[in-house]
């Protein structure tokens, strides 16, 4: 980062909300300065890796107390649930290679199971290989919010208010990353039938504003693009899997699947926008995103190599060291 950008960072509304509140030692539920500061997770499957890093770096510089919810979708909520536990350490596991062997399982293409197999991952590894302590995640003051796309509605849901427990958590977890296809059928949750956050929210920085925040950090796991980079349309074989594999869902849902492309674009021209932090509208949300650098590794969803995850989730830890300044205050 150049020293002009480091300025420019530096004056940002929402690191001087890190930064008082750090220096304060305000802690999650007893606020006194009337903002409601939120941290959104972006996932993309094992890109989500990239993500982690940034997370787990907020909470090596001791910024996780500055925050009141964080929102997290598909492999971010994953991410999230790690972040706001008694084990935030663990987001480490994304680089672990027994991680990666126990999500994506290519293998299982010749079976006829899931290829990836967030079931597995959420009910039995995250219990015995690499366990996450649900119960702290339920406790924490820093409240979890996973997203995921209603099957019927075709719109994003935040499952925070079906987190009554170990199993709901569980459930929660596996419905905001039940990449269609990919992952098998959609998870019932609260009598409601849920796919893949990204579905409908990829980025889920919409639904903190829709719910007051004022303040959003948002990590991304996608590299800056050109604009005319940035597919508008969907591709051939987006529209083949809407009418062939979606064909008994709504019209409604194979509507969010088709308009991602579009709905992606769209988010990243509004923080584009927002990270400029326009200070003549001082009510208007705070949002900053961070996003990997052009040194950062190119991470496929279904990434398996150990050593490329490794520089990944390093590559997400060296970005966020940005936010020093604010941790020192």
């Amino acid at each position: 980062m150049t020293e002009q950008s480091q300025q420019g960072l530096d004056r940002h509304r929402l690191m001087k909300v890190l930064a008082d509140r750090t220096e304060a030692g305000s802690l999650p539920g007893a606020r006194t300065d009337g903002y409601r500061v939120v941290l959104a997770i972006e996932g993309g499957g094992m890109r989500g890796t990239l993500s982690a890093g940034m997370a787990l770096a907020l909470h090596e510089l001791g910024l996780l107390n500055a925050f009141d919810a964080v929102y997290g979708a598909s492999a971010g909520a994953i991410s999230a649930a790690w972040l706001v536990s008694s084990r935030p350490e663990g987001l480490r596991g994304w680089a672990d290679p027994r991680f990666a062997s126990a999500l994506i399982r290519k293998r299982n293409l010749l079976r006829g199971r899931p290829m990836v197999d967030i079931e597995t991952l959420i009910e039995e590894v995250y219990i015995r290989q690499f366990p996450l302590d649900y119960a702290s995640v339920l406790a924490a003051p820093i409240a979890l919010h996973p997203l995921a796309t209603d099957l019927e509605t075709g719109q994003p849901a935040d499952l925070h208010e079906e987190l009554t427990d170990e199993v709901t958590l569980r459930l929660a977890l596996r419905a905001s990353a039940a990449l269609p296809v990919l992952a098998g059928g959609p998870v019932t949750l609260g009598g409601r039938r849920f796919y893949d956050a990204g579905l409908a929210e990829s980025i889920p920085f919409r639904q903190a504003l829709r719910d007051g925040a004022t303040h959003v950090l948002v990590l991304r796991s996608r590299p800056p693009v050109e604009a005319p980079a940035l597919r508008a349309t969907p591709s051939m074989g987006s529209r083949l899997v809407a009418a062939v594999a979606f064909r008994q869902y709504t019209p409604q849902f194979r509507a969010a699947f088709l308009n991602r492309p579009a709905r992606l674009a769209d988010d990243d021209r509004l923080l584009a926008a927002y990270d400029t932090d326009a200070a003549e509208a001082p009510t208007d949300p705070a949002v900053l995103s961070v996003r990997p650098d052009a040194a950062a590794p190119s991470i496929s969803r279904l990434e398996t190599d150990s050593a490329l995850l490794e520089e990944a989730l390093e590559a997400g830890r060296r970005v966020t060291a940005q936010f020093a300044p604010a941790a020192r205050s």
